[in-house]
């Protein structure tokens, strides 16, 4: 059974799903493999549980709406010469149910037990709630 752990992370300017699908794609060339990158300054401490089936849950507007899977930490020197880990991340963006988060620095780790299940392929590219609606529902145990 896996002991995995994932990551949350605010989607610094982007308003919705589709704006991170869109800069990942355009930034594809940046990177030798093609996979998607987040670089952050902290090197998780918990590197084997993310990495034993943990994804990068996106929070948009105070709502996670989206995952990736979290294939390997690399290390990523700056222009700066300082150290920092390249979260390389599956190509695919998984939508999941909507989940309210207040904002918050960084990342945090997330609990399987606290993530927000993926919705179902069919529902994948539906419009989201409004998030006042959403974080409303979510509220009151409806997701």
């Amino acid at each position: 059974m896996s002991k995995h752990i994932n990551l949350v992370k605010l989607c610094v300017g982007a308003e919705k799903v589709e704006d991170l699908v869109v800069w990942q794609e355009a930034t594809r060339d940046r990177w030798s493999d093609g996979q998607p990158r987040h670089v952050t300054r902290m090197w998780p401490k918990r590197e084997a549980e993310l990495l034993d089936g943990g994804s990068l849950f996106w929070v948009f507007k105070g709502m996670i709406l989206a995952r990736q899977k979290l294939l390997r930490l690399d290390e990523v020197i700056g222009e700066d010469g300082v150290r920092r880990c390249g979260l390389v991340l599956g190509r695919e963006v998984i939508r999941t149910q909507s989940a309210p988060r207040r904002p918050f620095q960084g990342w945090r780790y997330l609990k399987p037990e606290d993530a927000p299940a993926d919705l179902p392929k069919k529902r994948g590219h539906e419009d989201p709630l409004p998030p006042e609606l959403s974080a409303a529902l979510a509220e009151i145990g409806v997701r």
